[in-house]
């Protein structure tokens, strides 16, 4: 029934969590590791889980192609390393896909952070707001299409940044489902970055790609 995509890099801390959280009995999955050239043990937990490992570009838009490539399931579930699945999220993929079987729909998960920090919660409602009124979500919620839907908009396009926002105005905010099932990201990247200064800095990058500013510039900047 579906293919789960997992884009890596050097992602050994966060994988086994990731993978562990997609074994559900009575559902059938083809989980595929698109891995953009790890030097860690990411490529070791992928095979020892029995994922299917293949090597693409580094670049999150090349791997997301890649992998969709490789998918031979009629739905598709991209998902980044670093995020969990909460429990139940076999049953909303269920229910979802059996209310969308002739309609060209795509879901994405709830928003959350593994931080108990008040200023997790903050964010979370930020892009809860964002979600509802910009009809904007972003990789970190997941994304599930129909391979047949996927190949009618053309699929992941391989950018440097900002894949996500790309395929997701290509879709449509009316025919994005949110689904009330959580995906659980690390937040470690905000605890470097902080609470404050990441988000404004990932909202000035999405400034500038809004205003054309091509995704290998804003890169230079997002890094």
């Amino acid at each position: 029934m579906l293919s789960i995509i997992i884009p890596t890099l050097n992602a050994a801390t966060s994988l086994e969590a990731t993978l562990s959280a997609l074994e559900a009995p009575g559902i059938e999955t083809q989980v595929i590791i698109s891995d953009g050239g790890s030097s860690d043990g990411t490529q070791g937990i992928a095979t020892q889980r029995g994922a299917l490992l293949i090597e693409a570009p580094t670049g999150r838009g090349a791997q997301l192609a890649e992998g969709a490539k490789a998918a031979t399931r009629p739905w598709l579930l991209f998902l980044h390393a670093d995020t969990r699945l909460d429990a139940g999220w076999q049953s909303a993929v269920e229910t979802f896909i059996s209310k969308t079987e002739e309609a060209p729909k795509a879901a994405v998960f709830k928003f959350a952070l593994n931080d108990p920090n008040p200023a997790a919660r903050r964010l979370e409602k930020i892009v809860a707001w964002r979600c509802r009124w910009l009809g904007l979500p972003y990789g970190d919620q997941g994304l599930l299409i129909s391979r047949a839907h996927y190949d009618q908009i053309d699929g992941f396009r391989e950018l440097p940044l900002y894949e996500d926002v790309d395929i997701i105005r290509r879709l449509g905010h009316r025919n994005i489902t949110y689904l009330e099932t959580a995906a659980i990201t690390s937040a470690s990247r905000y605890r470097q970055s902080g609470y404050i200064l990441r988000p404004l800095r990932n909202a000035a990058c999405l400034s500038l790609y809004f205003v054309g500013l091509p995704p290998h510039l804003i890169g230079r900047l997002y890094q």
